[in-house]
C-alpha cells in the first residue's frame, strides 16, 4: 500500500477516505499567518457520488486507492445494468445506474467508453468527450426568428436533449461535447 502526503495533492489523485475510494476534485494549501499550515480538499466519493470537504494538516498521509481506469466498448443495456468490454481480451464487467450516472444519455453501442474499477467493480464510466448522435425530434427552424437566443432543444437517438442551431432538423446527425452537452457541429 502506497501512502502519499499533502504536498503531493493534486487534482485526479485517488485515494482512501473512510473505507470508500475518492478522488480530489480540489487542493487549496493554506498557511494562516497564526499556527501549522494545512490543506483545504475537495473529494468525491467515487461510490456515492458524493462531494465531501476536509481539512488535513500539513504532512498528513492518506492510503492511495486501488483504482484502475480501463478502456472498454459499450455493449448494450438490458434495463437494468449497462454492460462493458475490454476488447483485447473480451472480458466483459456490468455497471449499474449510480455507476453510469449522467454518462447513459450519451451511450452509443460499439462507443470506446473509460471505466473506472475498483476491486474489479465500475464505479464510473466516463463516455467519449465526443458523439455523434442523430436528432429524432426537433422543431422545425422559422427563417428569421432569432428572438429565442439562436437555439432551439433537439431530443438525439439516445434520449439526451440538447440545444441545436435553427437550421439543423430532424434526421441530421449531430456532434456533441458530452463534457459540457453542448452542440459541436453538423456531421456530413
Amino acid at each position: 500500500m502506497a501512502f502519499v502526503s499533502t504536498s503531493e495533492f493534486k487534482n485526479g489523485l485517488k485515494v482512501m477516505l473512510d473505507g470508500d475510494p475518492a478522488t480530489i476534485l480540489e487542493s487549496e494549501f493554506v498557511k494562516p499567518g497564526k499556527g501549522q499550515a494545512f490543506n483545504r480538499v475537495k473529494l468525491r466519493n467515487l461510490k456515492t457520488g458524493r462531494v465531501i470537504e476536509r481539512t488535513f494538516k500539513s504532512g498528513d498521509t492518506l492510503e492511495t486507492a486501488d483504482v484502475v481506469d480501463v478502456e472498454m466498448q459499450y455493449l448494450y443495456n438490458d434495463g437494468e445494468l449497462w454492460h462493458f468490454m475490454v476488447p483485447e481480451s473480451f472480458e466483459q464487467y456490468a455497471a449499474d445506474s449510480n455507476a453510469v450516472g449522467d454518462a447513459k444519455k450519451w451511450l452509443k453501442e460499439q462507443d470506446i467508453c473509460i471505466l473506472t474499477l475498483f476491486n474489479n467493480i465500475p464505479l464510473a464510466v466516463q463516455p467519449p468527450n465526443f458523439v455523434e448522435l442523430t436528432i429524432v425530434e426537433t422543431d422545425p427552424g422559422v427563417r428569421g426568428d432569432t428572438s429565442g437566443g439562436g437555439g432551439k432543444p433537439a431530443t438525439l437517438d439516445t434520449g439526451a436533449v440538447v440545444r441545436v442551431p435553427l437550421f439543423v432538423q430532424t434526421g441530421e446527425v449531430i456532434k456533441v461535447d458530452t463534457r459540457t452537452g453542448e452542440y459541436v457541429s453538423r456531421v456530413k
